[in-house]
């Protein structure tokens, strides 16, 4: 069994990551602890105020760039400044179980920003990035499936946590099929994915509406089966630098995999369901309008 810890985390002198929502939770110590093995770090955040605070308590080289995930604008916008090469892309930023929301394209909330926002961004970043796209899900990834004709919740009365579930499989999809469209191109990028356990995060609010049973039954469930956000963050790390295969998933190694030292770690079987992978990456460049940038050797064009 592995014991990844932030002390085998390479010199990673000279190498630029790039980490959406960094400015709090596992983002924000995953970045901590990339600058402090030596990285260039670039927080990409929604609220600039937020991350240059963060910043301010990190180590080394660290800057923050404005990226909103619930707006396709901004990621464009965001991509067209990055003009520099990156080394590592960390799809960290997530909202978790919102009551319905939109993003300024029409998208669901959760669908818009962990999958759809990510997916635009990574696909933009690609022709830039050098070694490896990590990109955070969950084990809600199990009970979660992918509706094509419905991604958005549209038509069906829209339920919180399923709409989260589907989001995070998504990233697990993306994730197979990017690797596989990098594996075809000849890129030496590698794809890979992760998830944090039950980490003591902001996202874990959600189980707290104010009255005291609930807010109650939040902190017995933090403090009996959570890990810290540095210790959710190790995940992350694991498949950011560890010698891992393509399309490989990290993940606490203890019970039920919500805590302890990070590990490969399973999927469901609809998470390697590779023809749906391709079908949700076809919807998914319809929905955004971004394709993937690279091309197969001796290939003319996709």
């Amino acid at each position: 069994m592995t014991t990844f810890s932030t002390a085998q985390i390479p010199p990673m002198t000279g190498r630029t990551v790039v980490v959406t929502g960094a400015n709090s939770g596992i983002g924000r110590a995953a970045a901590h602890a990339l600058a402090g093995a030596g990285a260039r770090v670039v927080l990409a955040v929604r609220d600039l105020e937020k991350g240059r605070a963060a910043a301010a308590a990190m180590a080394g080289d660290v800057g923050v760039r404005r990226l909103d995930l619930a707006d396709l604008a901004s990621v464009r916008a965001f991509a067209e400044d990055v003009t520099e090469p990156i080394d590592v892309l960390v799809n960290n930023a997530g909202v978790m179980v919102p009551p319905l929301g939109r993003t300024r394209d029409g998208f669901e909330l959760q669908i818009g920003v962990n999958h759809l926002g990510h997916f635009a961004l990574t696909n933009l970043l690609l022709p830039r990035i050098r070694e490896r796209v990590v990109t955070v899900s969950s084990n809600a990834h199990r009970a979660g499936t992918i509706d094509l004709d419905d991604l958005n919740w549209e038509r069906r009365p829209y339920r919180a946590f399923p709409a989260y579930a589907q989001s995070k499989l998504a990233n697990l999809l993306f994730t197979a099929e990017l690797q596989r469209r990098l594996t075809e191109a000849g890129a030496p990028v590698l794809a890979t994915a992760a998830h944090p356990g039950l980490a003591a995060t902001n996202l874990l609010a959600h189980l707290d509406d104010g009255r005291s049973p609930l807010r109650r039954l939040r902190a017995a469930v933090i403090d009996r089966f959570s890990q810290s956000e540095e210790d959710g963050a190790l995940p992350t790390l694991y498949a950011a630098v560890a010698e891992v295969p393509g399309d490989s998933y990290a993940g606490p190694s203890g019970f039920l995999q919500g805590r302890g030292a990070p590990t490969l770690v399973g999927r469901s079987r609809t998470a390697r369901d590779g023809a749906l992978a391709r079908r949700l990456w076809a919807r998914s460049e319809e929905l955004t309008g971004v394709t993937f940038p690279l091309t197969a050797p001796n290939t003319p064009g996709r």
